[in-house]
């Protein structure tokens, strides 16, 4: 912003030399500081790139969505998706949108008919508001970092983001804080979408979640009413999670997963052996202790999956969440006192797959590594991705 407003007074200053009457230094310099805040607006809504000599990040400005991961060497972009009309109004210009890998917060899903005339989003302010960088792209030892942030006006609450991209691994480090006069509840959900070319028929997604239910399914009161991952009851069909194929109605369904009581870290991968790519994710239990599976289909066609991990497993407006308090023995919501700061990290990564790779049976972080073992082969392959940042 310094540099822009140095070149604008460096314009008034040379406009006013080379214009010789008043009149003409008048128009002349309104003209230009018409075009320095043209430019300056444009320049506020680039995105924030992140690049290392194997991949690359790209977070949008407005939403602040990470609307691209790739190795430098392969043109897929997994998280390409970004909302289509039949979802939501068409986007306005310059406004922000649901596309890509967005935040979620300080809901999952929708608010009350009461908030939404006051004006609450669904999923929450986050993906909706301008973010601002605080720190531009820094190159250290061949990494990269930055940070970011918002204020989120409605819900009270203003979100600290740090990113540190080592190799083909990023770990995204995040910290709201509540500066709302009093505490309250909310929700922190993680919504990465992946959408065509990388997502088609043979896409194949995996996860170490263990119980879940659909969205569209009563609660289950017990472990024994539960689903076991990946197959769940969807619309009195037996859906197997890990494919999602255009042979089906169209429309959209969210079925909801959480983990053994031992499992320190939660994970999920969704692998495209075709195209030789797999991205994946892994987080703390802790911090995000339910995986959410969106899936949706338009036109007859697989259009979006979402693998989404966060602190709910319910999709309704609060007052429902408040009644149903937990369910599978894992809270719905979290509260968050009145000036507290509560920091969750989680790590992104993209390898390349060898030919006819048939899954993830298992993933574990060991010697600053990502090990990947393969399921359902007799002489199972192993997956090796470099880790230079992982969670606290």
């Amino acid at each position: 912003m310094r540099v822009q407003m140095g070149a604008i007074f460096t314009g008034i200053v040379i406009m006013k030399v080379v214009c010789k009457t008043p009149r003409r230094q008048r128009f002349g310099i309104l003209i230009l500081l018409v075009c320095c805040m043209l430019i300056c607006q444009a320049t506020a809504q680039d995105p924030l790139v992140l690049e290392t000599r194997s991949s690359r990040v790209t977070v949008a400005r407005a939403g602040g969505g990470l609307i691209e991961f790739r190795l430098r060497d392969h043109e897929l972009n997994p998280l390409n998706w970004r909302i289509t009309p039949d979802l939501e109004p068409p986007v306005a210009a310059g406004k922000p949108y649901l596309q890509g890998h967005f935040l979620c917060l300080d809901r999952w899903g929708p608010p009350t008919e009461a908030e939404q005339k006051q004006g609450m989003p669904f999923h929450g302010e986050a993906p909706r508001v301008m973010w601002q960088v605080q720190d531009k792209p820094e190159q250290r030892d061949g990494s990269v970092f930055a940070r970011m942030g918002c204020r989120l006006p409605l819900a009270g609450l203003k979100v600290q983001r740090a990113l540190s991209l080592g190799g083909s691994a990023l770990l995204v480090k995040e910290h709201v804080t509540n500066i709302n006069p009093r505490g309250r509840i909310y929700n922190w959900v993680q919504h990465p979408s992946i959408a065509p070319p990388f997502l088609e028929n043979e896409t194949l997604v995996d996860s170490n979640a263990q119980r879940g239910f659909s969205q569209e399914s009563p609660v289950p009161t017990g472990q024994q009413e539960a689903s076991e991952w990946p197959a769940v009851q969807i619309k009195s069909q037996q859906v197997n999670l890990r494919r999602f194929v255009d042979d089906g109605e169209d429309g959209h369904d969210v079925s909801s997963f959480v983990f053994s009581d031992t499992a320190m870290l939660g994970w999920v991968t969704a692998s495209n052996q075709k195209a030789g790519l797999l991205i994946g994710y892994v987080w703390k239990t802790d911090d995000y202790p339910w995986l959410n599976i969106w899936r949706y289909r338009h036109d007859g066609k697989v259009a979006a999956r979402g693998l989404e991990f966060g602190t709910t497993g319910y999709h309704q407006p609060f007052p429902a969440l408040v009644r149903e308090q937990s369910i599978l023995g894992r809270s719905l919501f979290e509260y968050i006192d009145t000036g507290e700061t509560i920091t969750k990290s989680y790590v992104v990564f993209m390898t390349k797959l060898p030919a006819d790779f048939l899954g993830v049976a298992r993933l574990q972080y060991q010697d600053q590594a990502i090990r990947i073992l393969e399921r359902g082969n007799n002489d199972p392959r192993h997956l090796v991705v470099a880790v230079k940042y992982w969670l606290d």
